[in-house]
C-alpha cells in the first residue's frame, strides 16, 4: 500500500511541524534557513505603486515599523502554532502586552485584571490607566463570584495570566472568558509561562494572547521580542494602526532569531518541565523549604485549574524559605551552576528574588494580595543535567 500524500496546508500540520516550516517564504536563492532582510524601507517600482501600497490596495512592504519579511514569517509561523487567525509581534514582550491591553481602550472605560500579574502589566493598570481615565480594577484570579461581580458591573477589557507571575497562580480561562462574552469584555492573556505547547488561550474562549517572545520562544537568552495573536478583524481594526503609529516594531535580526528558536521550543518546554517537576519534588521535601509552588503539583491551591489547561506543569516554580529574604538571598547566593537572573524561559537554570526584582515597583501592601513575600524564590528550570541541578539546589538548602 503506497504512502498516502503529505499535506500542503500548514493548518493540517502538527505543532512541530509548524514550529520547523510554518510561514516559510524562500528568496530566488531558495535558501534553506530563513533569510534576514535587514533594511529599513523598500523601493517601489512606480510612484502608483508607492501609493497602492501605502493605501493597502496592493500587497507588499513600505517600511520595517510597519513589517518585513522576516518577520511576516515569524508572525505566521506563530500563528500556526497558536491556532489564531493573525499574529503581530513587537520589539519586546512589554510592547505586545502594552499594546494588547492599551490599544482598545479609551477614556471612560473600564478594566477588570487579577491580582497576580508580572510587575510592569499591573504598573500600567495601577499607575497608568487612570492618567488616562480609565477605571481600574484587580479581582482575585482564582475567585469565580469576584469575576462574575466585578465583569458584570461592566467592562471593556479583562486581563489575567495563567499560571501567573511570580508564584504560578491559576485562572479559569474558560470561566472568565464565559463572563467576559456575556458583558461584551476583551478577554487578554498573557501566556508567557505555558507557552502554545502547554497551554492554548484562544481555544479556552480568550479573544487576545499576548507574549514575551523572549522567553522560551527564543529561549536562549540572546533577543528582545514580543507577540500578539488574534483574530483577523481585531488585528486589522484595533491593533494594526496603534502598533503602526506608536511604533513597538520587532528588527528583522531579532524576528529570525526567534523563528530559529521556535524549531526547537517543544523539545526543549517539554523536557524543561520534567527537570522543573522533578525539582519542585525534591525541594518540596527539604525542611529549609516552607512552601513550594508548582502548576502540577497536588497542594498547589490551583492544582485543578491548571491540570485542566496544561498538558504538564510547565518550565517554571516558586518556593518559599523558612528564614525569609534573608534565607532567600543565602540560597541565591549559594548556587553554583543555576544563575541569579530575572529572565525566564531559558535553557539555562535562573533564579530570582521576586520582591525586589521582577515585582520590586509594587508596595509590600500590592505584593501581599497576591500572595507575595520576601521569603518567596522564582526558578526558571532550564536544560543543564537533573542530577546536577538536584545536587546544586541541594546544596544551597543544606547551607542556610
Amino acid at each position: 500500500m503506497a504512502d498516502a500524500p503529505g499535506s500542503d496546508d500548514p493548518k493540517g500540520w502538527k505543532p512541530a511541524t509548524q514550529a520547523v516550516r510554518g510561514g516559510l517564504m524562500r528568496s530566488q536563492h531558495g535558501e534553506i534557513s530563513e533569510a534576514i532582510f535587514l533594511t529599513s524601507g523598500y523601493a517601489y517600482d512606480s510612484a502608483e505603486q508607492a501609493e497602492a501600497r501605502m493605501a493597502g490596495k496592493e500587497p507588499g512592504f513600505v517600511y520595517s515599523r510597519y513589517g518585513s519579511p522576516t518577520a511576516e514569517m515569524l508572525q505566521q509561523r506563530l500563528a500556526l502554532i497558536e491556532g489564531a487567525e493573525a499574529c503581530r509581534v513587537t520589539g519586546s514582550g512589554m510592547g505586545a502586552i502594552s499594546s494588547a491591553i492599551l490599544a482598545p481602550l479609551k477614556a471612560g472605560d473600564r478594566v477588570v485584571a487579577a491580582t497576580a500579574l508580572f510587575g510592569s502589566c499591573r504598573w500600567i493598570i495601577a499607575n497608568q490607566m487612570p492618567k488616562f481615565g480609565i477605571e481600574t480594577t484587580f479581582v482575585d484570579g482564582a475567585d469565580l463570584a469576584a469575576w462574575a461581580r466585578e465583569i458584570g458591573k461592566g467592562c471593556k477589557l479583562v486581563l489575567i495570566e495563567s499560571p501567573a507571575n511570580p508564584l504560578l497562580d491559576g485562572v479559569d480561562i474558560p470561566a472568565v472568558a464565559r463572563l467576559c462574552k456575556q458583558a461584551g469584555a476583551l478577554l487578554v492573556v498573557d501566556n508567557v509561562f505555558a507557552t502554545p505547547v502547554l497551554q492554548r488561550p484562544l481555544e479556552l474562549g480568550a479573544d487576545v494572547v499576548a507574549y514575551s517572545a523572549t522567553k522560551h520562544m527564543d529561549g536562549q537568552g540572546r533577543v528582545l521580542a514580543g507577540a500578539i495573536l488574534a483574530s483577523e478583524k481585531l488585528m486589522t481594526e484595533v491593533y494594526d494602526p496603534w502598533l503602526r503609529h506608536m511604533g513597538p516594531a520587532c528588527s528583522p535580526f531579532n524576528a529570525w532569531v526567534v523563528l530559529k528558536g521556535l524549531e526547537t521550543m517543544q523539545l526543549r518546554v517539554e523536557a524543561q518541565s520534567r527537570i522543573a517537576a522533578t525539582l519542585a519534588d525534591l525541594v518540596a521535601e527539604h525542611p529549609a523549604v516552607r512552601a513550594v509552588r508548582y502548576p502540577h503539583r497536588p497542594d498547589h491551591p490551583h492544582y485543578e485549574i491548571h491540570k485542566k489547561q496544561m498538558k504538564s506543569g510547565g518550565t517554571l516554580l516558586a518556593m518559599s524559605l523558612k528564614g525569609g529574604q534573608d534565607a532567600a538571598f543565602r540560597f541565591l547566593n549559594g548556587l553554583r551552576i543555576a544563575d541569579i537572573c530575572n529572565n525566564l524561559g531559558d535553557t539555562k537554570t535562573l533564579a530570582c528574588h521576586p520582591s525586589t526584582t521582577t515585582h520590586r515597583a509594587l508596595s509590600d501592601a500590592e505584593q501581599a494580595a497576591m500572595g507575595l513575600d520576601r521569603s518567596w524564590v522564582r526558578v526558571s528550570v532550564g536544560l543543564e543535567d537533573v542530577d546536577d541541578l538536584a545536587a546544586d539546589f541541594s546544596g544551597a538548602l543544606n547551607a542556610l
